[in-house]
């Protein structure tokens, strides 16, 4: 008996390496292209994928495009004309409307002739491009080949279908036939998105750090919800080892702050909070042991209960060995807070900016979200 095709996968860990490969993927493409992002901006580098694209469609390939109206609200529609008038389709996902903006597709996916797939947290945009140190955001992509593929190909086909997001009905993805466990629970694709019901990338990290003896969490937006601050803070006081590396520069401010509220008590813990300096931060990697998670979502109430994000599940120490390397590398460029220090700094003007914007990220954002939820119609 043939034993199954095992996934593989390469890690790309600047925007240079990402859009590279991307590129050159698309380009030697043959049958389908399917391309979903938060953010497509119509700058120089938006424009070569325009370019490879069109002419893909131009030797025959089928292209759809999905991006975000939100995360792309400076695209105009018409960046699309010479791709439509090749044939190629493109859609906004969520068209801004005040009484459904906050459900937003923050997933970055790009997946040619199901056979191979990128995932991560580059969105398509000239702040990605550079090595993440001297220039360009820090960042982390991963290319993937094997049975998780045809799956995330399967899950862009249902984001595109019902880009127009005027039902609750969509709901339905948060629960697909297809996220399952693939190639001997080694892999897992876990999707989410708003409604009820739980979260499939929480729940799945819940569990992962209930057993813990090791976590190294790498992401641009911490805001964990109390369940997770809790199991995150659990494997701190159980004498084991937890590294949080966050942003010492945002391109959100408020979440920064947010995130920061939250210092003093993980440190108390007994968690090692680190800040990544030379650049803004944007990366998303979770380790729990041996399991890494990819994909697109942060530890914040948006990725975990308001947007629609994709991440990979791996339960493999080989690729865990290769992501604490590469946790490694970026703790090099971090400066380590520390308790004293970080509890002399805490003026009463900074405690009060912290805690209004953990008031407004953690209470009102998901308030807001849930109305608009409940009142789209069935």
């Amino acid at each position: 008996m043939a034993s199954p095709i095992a996934t593989s996968w390469t890690w790309l860990r600047t925007g240079d390496e990402v859009f590279a490969a991307a590129l050159a993927a698309i380009n030697a493409a043959g049958e389908s292209i399917s391309l979903e992002m938060y953010i497509f901006s119509a700058g120089p580098i938006g424009e070569r994928f325009r370019a490879a694209l069109v002419q893909a469609r131009q030797r025959g390939v089928r292209v759809r495009v999905l991006v975000d109206a939100i995360g792309s609200l400076t695209l105009p529609d018409d960046f699309w004309s010479p791709l439509r008038a090749v044939g190629g389709e493109a859609r906004f996902f969520n068209r801004v409307a005040l009484n459904r903006f906050e459900i937003r597709d923050h997933r970055k996916l790009l997946v040619c002739d199901d056979t191979v797939a990128f995932v991560g947290g580059f969105n398509i945009a000239p702040e990605y491009e550079g090595d993440g140190v001297q220039r360009g955001w820090r960042d982390l992509g991963l290319s993937v080949t094997g049975p998780l593929v045809p799956q995330l190909a399967a899950s862009f086909d249902q984001m595109f279908a019902l880009a127009a997001f005027r039902h609750k009905r969509f709901a339905r993805l948060r629960r697909p036939a297809f996220a399952r466990t693939l190639t001997a629970a080694t892999e897992q694709l876990l999707l989410s998105g708003p409604g009820r019901g739980f979260n499939r990338i929480r729940r799945a990290l819940q569990n992962d750090l209930a057993r813990a003896r090791h976590a190294q969490i790498m992401v641009g937006y911490f805001l964990p919800t109390g369940r997770l601050r809790r199991a995150l803070q659990r494997v701190a006081q159980r004498g084991d080892r937890l590294q949080l590396l966050l942003a010492g520069k945002s391109d959100v401010p408020l979440s920064q702050l947010a995130g920061q509220s939250l210092y003093r008590r993980f440190l108390k813990g007994g968690a090692e909070i680190y800040e990544y300096e030379p650049q803004t931060l944007h990366a998303k990697l979770l380790i729990v042991d041996d399991v890494v998670y990819v994909g697109s979502a942060n530890l914040d109430p948006r990725s975990l209960g308001i947007n629609h994000e994709l991440v990979i599940r791996f339960k493999n120490p080989k690729m865990a060995g290769e992501a604490r390397a590469i946790f490694g590398d970026a703790l090099r460029h971090c400066r380590r807070i520390n308790r004293e220090e970080w509890r002399r700094s805490r003026t009463f003007w900074a405690r009060l900016k912290r805690r209004w914007a953990y008031f407004l990220l953690a209470r009102i954002d998901p308030y807001v979200a849930r109305q608009q939820w409940r009142a789209l119609p069935d």
